[in-house]
């Protein structure tokens, strides 16, 4: 039977899901980023889903489906391990005119699931008609593979272009082949950018068309040459590549600005089918995800925990073995401060492979932040990592070696109080330069200078922050250098 492939616009409609375990929890990530609003039935649920509806990202009716439930709504989809309950609901959507999924069951379905290739509004979808979603997600890594990056930018691009050259050419043939034209090139903000001098040249008919088509240019990204590359069959695809599935990546996400990624972890993120990410990590970042990866903040924040780290290993390794690609996703670099450790020797107890990329971590992204070297050749030869939870039984070694080396501490909490007594009595002097830097390199960026002295009275900082100290800090400790480079000072 042939299939719609159709595209829906989906912002503020109401959808709804029968049931709330792993199944349920696979689709919800890919429902909630077009906007919809989801009411899930369920009389229990998996942890995360309650915790997104305490959250308010959906709404969560402790109970057993009701045809009622069916109501009101432009789509449903049954994802309970009941093979009775999907009929049911399929039926009800049936004599209601709703479109309906049953996970896995295919007679029970009107649409299916496509797996996703995306980079910005490009998407590209697969489907294999409930055949073999496994098909699907391997045919997707193949076309992924074989995209530019910055396939996503370039579009946005075009598409300003385009709606200018709407809104200012009238209809025709000419028009048409400028936009089919444009739709090969390059195009930039710059006002000297060839295709931009392209839309808006006087053209009368399609040979000045082709005579502006002429002006040279660089082809863009290199797409053409990435696309004439022979693409490999299913059976050539290497299993320890870097979008592997059955293969868990532990990320570094670096300190929160998308650019500051790795271009490794931006396409691992692109590609990945699950994405586990810490609560630090910023949506920004989390918007370069496949619009059908199921994503899940797993963060435990200042103390509070929501899931634990047996619940997120578990995740990891089930995802894995159920031939997806999991991407656990850190702030920062995965191997300071990130449990890593646990989840390697967990990852290795269940016999599944791993790979560790590594992130700018945020003592560096602070420290440059700041214009700031951890290190000198006049006085800072060591820089001393830790955390809040314990700089202050830190090394007692005398004087001068104590003051040898910048202090970073991440999650330093917000009473400096202890830790800045315990290094004085350590015997760091008062004037013992210091900075707290708050969301480094992220929207909303701040800086405080101080001395190891005023420290403990200092305004808690905004999280997530960072301590710096050390006498590498005093070449730019007088706020008015910080001021005088446009970074935000707070003393």
């Amino acid at each position: 039977m042939s299939m719609l492939p159709i595209f829906l616009k989906l912002e503020g409609r109401r959808c709804l899901l029968v049931g709330a375990g792993n199944v349920a929890l696979d689709k919800i990530g890919s429902l909630l980023k077009t906007g919809l609003r989801l009411r899930v039935v369920a009389p229990q649920a998996r942890p995360e889903i309650r915790q997104l509806a305490f959250d308010g990202k959906l709404e969560w009716a402790q109970r057993a489906f009701e045809p009622s439930d069916l109501d009101g709504n432009l789509l449903v989809i049954a994802a309970t391990d009941s093979p009775e309950v999907n009929a049911l609901v399929h039926r009800g959507a049936v004599e209601r005119g709703i479109l309906s999924n049953s996970v896995d069951d295919i007679p029970n379905c009107d649409f299916f699931f496509g797996s996703v290739v995306s980079r910005g509004d490009l998407q590209i979808a697969i489907s294999t008609g409930g055949e073999s979603p496994a098909v699907a997600q391997r045919l997707r890594r193949e076309i992924d593979e074989q995209l530019p990056a910055d396939l996503g930018p370039w579009l946005a691009s075009l598409g300003r272009l385009r709606r200018q050259v709407l809104a200012t050419r009238p209809r025709g043939e000419a028009r048409k082949s400028l936009l089919h034209l444009l739709a090969q090139r390059t195009v930039c903000e710059s006002e000297s950018c060839p295709s931009r001098q392209l839309a808006f040249a006087p053209l009368e008919d399609e040979q000045a068309v082709d005579e502006f088509a002429a002006i040279p240019e660089k082809d863009f990204a290199g797409v053409d040459e990435q696309l004439d590359q022979p693409e490999p069959s299913l059976t050539e695809i290497d299993p320890n590549s870097s979008v592997s599935a059955e293969t868990v990546h532990l990320v570094g996400a670096g300190p929160g600005d998308p650019e500051l990624l790795t271009v490794k972890a931006l396409r691992l993120i692109q590609t990945a089918d699950v994405i586990l990410h810490d609560d630090l990590v910023p949506q920004s970042i989390l918007d370069h995800a496949s619009p059908s990866a199921e994503v899940l903040n797993v963060g435990k924040r200042c103390g509070v925990k929501t899931i634990t780290q047996v619940e997120i290993n578990s995740l990891m390794i089930d995802r894995a073995r159920a031939n997806r690609s999991v991407v656990r996703l850190k702030g920062g670099d995965p191997l300071l401060f990130g449990r890593a450790a646990e989840e390697i020797a967990a990852l290795n107890r269940s016999g599944v492979p791993f790979r560790i990329v590594p992130g700018v971590t945020a003592a560096l992204a602070a420290a440059a932040a700041i214009g700031c070297s951890l290190t000198s050749r006049d006085g800072a030869s060591n820089v001393i990592l830790s955390t809040g939870h314990h700089a202050q039984s830190h090394n007692r070694s005398p004087l001068p070696e104590i003051e040898d080396a910048t202090r970073v501490v991440y999650m330093p909490g917000r009473d400096l109080h202890l830790l800045a007594r315990e290094w004085l009595e350590q015997g760091l002097p008062p004037e013992f330069p210091c900075a707290v830097v708050s969301r480094a390199t992220q929207p909303g960026q701040e800086v405080r200078c101080t001395t190891l002295a005023a420290l403990g009275d200092a305004e808690p900082a905004p999280a997530p922050s960072l301590l710096i100290a050390g006498w590498a800090v005093r070449e730019i400790a007088a706020a008015e250098q910080l001021a005088a480079k446009g970074v935000p000072v707070s003393v």
